[in-house]
């Protein structure tokens, strides 16, 4: 198997994005395990590297070059001359941020690159006419015209689902369904058991409410939606169980005993979640046609360009991106020919005896050869 070749969208270059990229891909074991693809500029690359006095050697490559497998590859992709402004928000990252992305993404789908990270973008100084979207999430779903989406932060041990991405608090009521939540949790069960290696998923349902609606006393959608959907689910054959109130479920470790969480909304899952393993989390878009990561944090324009930013989430991100793209390639190659049962041919009878193949087992044996009868 060739090493998974994995690009690298360079986000917003006024942020922490840049930083750890050039960390990451400074530690030359990473080279020996995949193939990073950078795409952005020599010119904005160097800069960086001149700004945070980290070096790396990569390989340049046009939009037609083929990917040198074991080097870190750059691909131009910027046709200005950018000027950096470190830790603010200006229209140009915005664009730079943008047309790294459209390529990458292009490449992803084309099957150029095995996987995606995307490094932060400030979603506020994107240009609307090519980034018309609430996130990397649903910007991903609609290029690779993926039919669903499951926004997925993950650690070793922590797993954490939405069922709505990037809404407001006020209408996430209004969105929640049974089928949305059934949907969800099958892409969770199936993007567990494809992308991460796990044979048999258990999963938890957060409720909607506070204390699961108390009965209906504090909210009808948890009798009347969740649960439904959660035993909708049970009989799909899924290992699921809920809905649990979100502050008792974190709170008593439960978290620590499944495989995966839906939780209902952004902060229900996002909050706990940070809480317990900043800096370390990936987020991992289940339901693509390709595996997308990206770090758990943002931009952090307060602290671009000071060489003080943990590449720690980012490379925990590019490593997923490479474990997923081979889990997926196995799965894929176990489950594409299940074994069909074939009715051997039988073997001619020999002269004076019994049918080739056929043995007679006495008292204690275990099956006998019984002769097969024919109609007629």
């Amino acid at each position: 198997m060739s090493k998974p070749i994995i690009g690298i969208s360079i986000g917003d270059p006024n942020g922490i994005g840049p930083e750890v990229i050039l960390k990451t891909l400074g530690n030359r074991e990473v080279t020996k395990i995949l193939t990073p693809v950078i795409y952005a500029s020599a010119a904005l690359l160097d800069a960086c590297q001149e700004l945070l006095d980290i070096k790396i050697s990569y390989q340049e490559v046009t939009a037609e070059d083929e990917i040198v497998e074991g080097r870190i590859n750059l691909v131009n992709c910027l046709d200005e001359t950018i000027e950096l402004s470190i830790g603010q928000s200006t229209a140009a990252g915005g664009k730079v941020a943008a047309s790294s992305l459209e390529k990458a993404v292009a490449d992803l789908k084309s099957g150029r690159i095995n996987g995606l990270v995307t490094a932060p973008i400030n979603k506020a100084n994107m240009p609307k006419e090519d980034f018309p979207f609430p996130g990397h999430t649903e910007f991903l779903t609609t290029r690779l015209e993926a039919e669903t989406n499951l926004m997925f932060l993950v650690t070793e041990e922590l797993r954490v689902g939405l069922v709505t991405n990037h809404v407001p608090v006020a209408e996430v009521a209004r969105q929640i369904s049974k089928p949305l939540i059934l949907a969800k949790l099958a892409q969770m069960d199936k993007t567990l058991r494809r992308d991460f290696g796990i044979e048999k998923p258990l999963l938890a349902v957060l409720a909607l409410n506070p204390h699961a609606g108390d009965n209906g006393v504090i909210g009808q959608e948890d009798d009347k939606i969740v649960r439904p959907a959660v035993y909708e689910a049970k009989r799909k054959g899924h290992l699921v169980m809920g809905p649990y109130p979100a502050d008792g479920f974190f709170g008593s470790g439960k978290h620590l005993k499944v495989d995966g969480i839906l939780a209902m909304y952004h902060d229900q899952g996002l909050v706990p979640f940070k809480a317990l393993s900043f800096g370390q989390g990936v987020n991992f878009t289940g339901g693509l046609p390709a595996i997308r990561t990206s770090p758990d944090h943002g931009t952090a324009y307060d602290i671009a360009g000071k060489g003080v930013a943990d590449a720690g989430s980012f490379r925990q991100a590019l490593f997923l991106a490479h474990e997923a793209v081979v889990n997926r390639r196995n799965y894929d190659e176990d489950t594409a020919n299940p074994l069909v049962h074939r009715e051997q041919p039988r073997k001619p009878k020999k002269k004076g005896g019994k049918p080739g193949g056929q043995k007679t087992v006495g008292k204690g044996g275990s099956r006998s050869g019984k002769k097969e009868q024919k109609k007629g």
